[in-house]
């Protein structure tokens, strides 16, 4: 989730002195003309991105069905297929319909509770990418200013708590349909990593099945992806989920522990070098928050324990190395 600059009017007495005056010049009312291009912007995003999710989608049932692991080097031919076969995308509706579902509720926890606090709010824009997952996510941008520490709280945790909460059951139906392959990673180039939810959820449904020897479906292979996209969203730093959380709890400690959770990224750069990007950005733009209207008010007793839940999640969804390849130079964990 992005917080914009804010577009919002505020009144001047009710800026706290260290605000930035600029704010008293915006403006709170959206022209319907803006509302209509981020709608059209929102719906051209989401359909791409629902092509791009049946394209990795019939990939992954395709291998699924053939007791394999998905492979990167396949990931582009299904779009030329498609242009002469359309209807191999259908194939590929378990996986995008999962994947959406997850990430449009994890969107929508954030927009409700926008419109809640009457903050205007852009509608989802999903990102859409010709990868082996299809899109990397998606994002709102709130144009407002945040009043408190409260709203900016509820905002922050509403996307992953949502989202987490969807995630769950498509993971466990999966685990319990998912196929027994033993031997399936000596096989497969591309590696997953294992979520602690996962471990535990195949230790519950599926006792003495190990990990390595399951082959997820199309739904678990989403539902694994929207885990994976909610830890990303809950590093406590930044502007990402995460970091709207710990600016709400402590915000003068938000850009120490940004700086902090950066570089822990670094060595995990051994087992992804995706972290590296992560590490980057956080450096580069994470110091970054728009200020709080009131930041004297702090959050009540529910939140802080809220605000542990959330870290609960962030714990249960994280992976040292979600994605790793087991070639002879590369150290899975």
């Amino acid at each position: 989730m992005s917080f914009g600059n804010g577009n919002g009017r505020v009144p001047a007495e009710l800026l706290p002195p260290e605000a930035p005056r600029v704010m008293v010049a915006r403006q709170t009312y959206e022209p319907p003309g803006r509302q209509r291009r981020s709608l059209a912007i929102a719906i051209t995003l989401f359909a791409l991105t629902v092509i791009t999710t049946l394209a990795a989608g019939a990939e992954i049932g395709a291998a699924y069905e053939q007791g394999k692991a998905p492979v990167f080097d396949s990931f582009f031919g299904i779009y030329a297929d498609a242009y002469h076969n359309p209807r191999i995308l259908l194939a590929g509706i378990p996986f995008a319909a999962t994947l959406l579902g997850i990430l449009l509720a994890h969107e929508l926890g954030h927009f409700f509770a926008c419109r809640h606090y009457k903050l205007s709010a852009s509608f989802p824009y999903f990102l859409p990418v010709p990868t082996m997952i299809g899109t990397m996510g998606a994002f709102i941008r709130i144009r407002s200013p945040i009043m408190n520490r409260k709203s900016l709280f509820d905002v922050g945790l509403s996307g992953p708590v949502v989202g987490f909460v969807i995630a769950i059951p498509a993971l466990a139906f999966a685990i319990l349909r998912s196929k027994i392959v033993p031997g399936i990673e000596a096989n497969s180039t591309v590696l997953f990593g294992e979520p602690l939810a996962m471990r535990w959820l195949l230790a519950l449904l599926r006792p003495g099945v190990a990990a390595k020897d399951l082959l997820l479906n199309p739904v678990g292979r989403a539902a694994w992806v929207g885990l994976f996209a909610t830890s990303l969203n809950l590093l406590p730093g930044g502007q990402l989920d995460g970091g709207h959380i710990l600016y709400s709890l402590a915000s003068g400690a938000h850009k120490r522990v940004t700086l902090a959770v950066a570089l822990a990224l670094i060595p995990l750069i051994y087992f992804w070098p995706g972290w590296l990007l992560w590490a980057v950005l956080l450096l580069a733009i994470g110091f970054r928050h728009p200020p709080l209207m009131d930041r004297r008010t702090q959050l009540d007793v529910p939140r802080r324990v809220w605000a542990f839940a959330g870290l609960m999640i962030f714990m249960l969804s994280f992976m040292p190395a979600p994605i790793y390849f087991h070639v002879p130079w590369w150290s899975a964990p």
